[in-house]
């Protein structure tokens, strides 16, 4: 019997890789979306979705589970980008990328774990970030939620392998996907003491976007790992020297590789 994949955030970029892949893979793959209806050209199927909405999740969630009446793989990936001085983000954005990025993958685990134990176990994956190993000058909030993910399901990993669940994070790199598109940049105001500074940054990170992997090599890295019968509990999956990083974070003093994080951003 094909396993029932279920991929938050399916619509593009990365979760429309490993779906795509899945898929081809003959597993039984469901997407969500805010607004399925727009896309016209998933090779699955796609249900409404707003990892913010908790009676949107758990409808979700009950269509899937009415239709194939389990859920094997839950891969959370939906999440939003943010950047900007912390001082001039708004406490509004602030908090959505809080919400979308750590609360709503939460709330969607939180919703399929009643399912996983009954079935006797299951696989979560959670989608989360390197720049999530270190605080990055201006997408410090961005790093700070996928921190913040890493560090919980590192816990409620231990909570659940009682019921033959397991949890596992994936951290990518730059991968060439619409992110940049889709992510709240604070404006750059011209009376702003961090003007020059965050121009710069934010030219840097984009050339970075545009430049990434292939998410398909995402896709592969994810279907190793559900194939896996024991799996890491962390994985990496980017340029080696975006891998290297949390290394030398690990090994260097930390103003050496703040100064290392200052020249590479061109802020000193």
């Amino acid at each position: 019997m094909s396993k029932v994949i279920f991929i938050t955030g399916a619509s593009s970029g990365i979760g429309k890789a490993i779906g795509e892949y899945l898929a081809n893979k003959n597993y039984r793959v469901f997407g969500t979306s805010r607004n399925p209806q727009r896309i016209k050209d998933s090779k699955f199927p796609l249900v409404k979705m707003d990892v913010n909405d908790n009676d949107s999740i758990q409808a979700a969630i009950s269509e899937v589970i009415f239709k194939t009446e389990r859920i094997d793989v839950l891969i959370n990936n939906a999440g939003v980008g943010i950047t900007g001085p912390i001082e001039e983000t708004p406490s509004t954005e602030i908090e959505n990328a809080f919400n979308t990025n750590l609360f709503g993958p939460i709330n969607v685990i939180k919703a399929v774990l009643p399912q996983m134990r009954k079935q006797g176990g299951g696989h979560i994956l959670n989608i989360t970030s390197i720049a999530g190993y270190m605080g990055l000058p201006y997408r410090g909030i961005y790093s700070a939620t996928k921190a913040a993910l890493e560090i919980t399901i590192e816990a409620m990993r231990m909570e659940t392998l009682q019921f033959g669940i397991q949890m596992t994070n994936v951290a990518p790199g730059d991968f060439a996907t619409n992110i940049a598109a889709g992510r709240y940049h604070a404006p750059v105001l011209d009376d702003s003491p961090y003007k020059k500074a965050y121009s710069n940054t934010l030219k840097l990170m984009d050339e970075h976007v545009e430049s990434g992997e292939d998410p398909l090599k995402m896709a592969k890295v994810v279907h190793q790992i559900i194939e896996t019968k024991n799996p890491k509990i962390h994985y990496k999956v980017g340029a080696p020297m975006q891998k290297f990083s949390i290394v030398l974070k690990r090994i260097l003093p930390d103003k050496v590789y703040e100064n290392l994080l200052l020249n590479h951003y061109k802020l000193k």
